[in-house]
């Protein structure tokens, strides 16, 4: 492999996967808002470590215009990528309740529509043998309660990749959905001041993993060609009962909300 392109990996899981294939020898373009300062020597140290090399590309990926220009730039710096990666995301921990419209859209455009904007551009680079992973969520599974926005945008990433994948495979190019469940990262530190409590308690189902033993045993799942990709033994179980129980899993998960609604009461919609 010799180069690998990730979108959000200025931050969080996308970092951590950046970091990984730098140390092998890989060079990666980062698609990001931005990259700060503290990241960035993280991803010299990586590429120093492994003699290798990163470049980062400016993009919005909202902004489909802008996400084609920045792969552009990418593969015409890199050339075609062995792996293409979306891990551009964002969450939002509110009942329906508690939301406004344009918040809703806001995690719609950037999960989803970005995901899309991402595929679009990269797919035509892509040459046999590739893949495309998209980071979805553990909640592109199971959705939690106050996920309405998160879980929507992540239940149609899981629709998005699944398409494509029938779509492109018999072409030989390869997609892999990433479904991690609760990281340790910025954007889940962020969650745990502002989001909901009943929400909160009820994550803890699926456990919440450490950045590192997630982002190893995401791109080993890359390595091996994985379809699905649910990192941590929690999270492997949750999703298997999730699909493949689903009354029960909905029926552990309404004696929980109504259990948590006693500790944090929750008033009637009038």
């Amino acid at each position: 492999m010799n180069h690998i392109m990730i979108t959000g990996g200025g931050s969080g899981l996308g970092l951590g996967m950046a970091r990984r294939y730098l140390e092998r020898g890989i060079s990666v373009s980062v698609l990001d808002l931005m990259v700060n300062n503290d990241n960035q020597n993280l991803l010299d140290q990586a590429a120093s470590a492994g003699g290798s090399h990163w470049a980062f590309f400016e993009m919005d990926i909202t902004d489909e215009v802008a996400v084609s220009r920045a792969v552009a730039a990418a593969v015409a710096k890199f050339g075609a990528p062995e792996k293409a990666i979306n891990s551009a995301g964002v969450a939002i921990n509110k009942t329906l309740a508690d939301m406004q419209p344009a918040e809703f859209r806001k995690v719609i455009d950037i999960n989803l529509n970005g995901s899309l904007h991402f595929a679009s551009a990269v797919v035509p680079h892509l040459k046999q043998g590739s893949r495309l992973a998209l980071v979805a969520s553990l909640a592109g599974i199971t959705s939690n309660y106050g996920y309405s926005a998160y879980g929507a945008s992540k239940f149609g990433v899981v629709g998005l990749a699944t398409a494509l994948r029938y779509e492109y495979e018999p072409l030989g190019i390869h997609l892999s959905c990433i479904c991690p469940p609760e990281v340790h990262t910025p954007l889940v530190d962020k969650e745990r001041q502002e989001g909901n409590p009943i929400s909160l308690e009820l994550k803890k189902t699926a456990g919440c993993m450490d950045p590192d033993v997630a982002c190893d045993q995401i791109v080993a799942g890359l390595d091996a060609g994985k379809w699905m990709i649910i990192p941590g033994a929690l999270g492997k179980v949750t999703g298997f009962v999730a699909r493949h129980l689903p009354g029960l899993f909905n029926a552990y998960i309404q004696m929980m909300v109504k259990k948590l609604m006693r500790q944090h009461p929750v008033s009637r919609p009038t």
